[in-house]
């Protein structure tokens, strides 16, 4: 048995166990290494501050730095000037590889319109205004007029009344026309029994109405 085993367990045949170990771990980490340094691991390009640029500088920026800008999408910033960055994706300071996009949201020339939704002569004046400051838009102290109490019967612009569809710019203040109540009910109303001159109109209770003659 000792010599069946010992012709198994042969010192060549552990030395080539340990060889092919050895192998094998060496070419796990070899692949690890060589694939870090295809990969450029831990290497990378740091996102520069875009916030701010015109979106001309970033472009030029961000080619130096071999990354590319992309503008998704646009916002409104009125203390700002027209086609500057207003964020971006990544974040300044972020490690990227090259060529990685930089995703940019530009400031628009102008404020961006929205249409009125259908409030008037449709809501109360509490549901008129959590749907128009919903919107964003910002709202001055309602205008009272006649009409039925808390109901919206128009909208004022800059002075200028609107209607249910159009496109006013977010930046622009709105006005409520809400009605006050056309019969406040606190008040009380006095009834005068109406008169007619020389007894025009009065029936007396006991006189028989005749009924005209019917013509043959």
């Amino acid at each position: 048995m000792k010599t069946l085993f010992g012709k198994i367990f042969n010192r060549f045949l552990v030395w080539n166990l340990v060889a092919m170990a050895i192998v094998v771990i060496l070419l796990c980490v070899g692949t690890k290494y060589a694939l870090d340094i295809y990969t450029h691991h831990g290497e990378g390009i740091v996102v520069p501050e875009l916030k701010g640029m015109t979106f001309e500088k970033a472009y030029r920026l961000l080619e130096e730095n071999k990354l590319t800008i992309v503008v998704s999408d646009s916002g409104y910033n009125k203390k700002l000037p027209a086609d500057c960055i207003l964020a971006q994706t990544p974040n300044h300071g972020q490690k990227v590889k090259e060529g990685h996009v930089v995703y940019v949201t530009v400031n628009s020339p102008s404020s961006p319109t929205f249409a009125i939704p259908d409030i008037v002569d449709n809501s109360s004046v509490r549901e008129a205004e959590a749907r128009l400051m919903a919107m964003g838009f910002q709202l001055t102290p309602t205008q009272l007029v006649d009409g039925e109490k808390d109901w919206v019967y128009g909208i004022l612009c800059r002075g200028r009344r609107v209607s249910n569809g159009d496109r006013i710019p977010i930046d622009y203040p709105l006005t409520l026309m809400v009605g006050k109540g056309t019969i406040d009910d606190s008040e009380d109303i006095e009834y005068i029994d109406p008169s007619y001159p020389d007894g025009i109109g009065e029936v007396d209770e006991f006189e028989e109405v005749k009924e005209p003659p019917i013509a043959q």
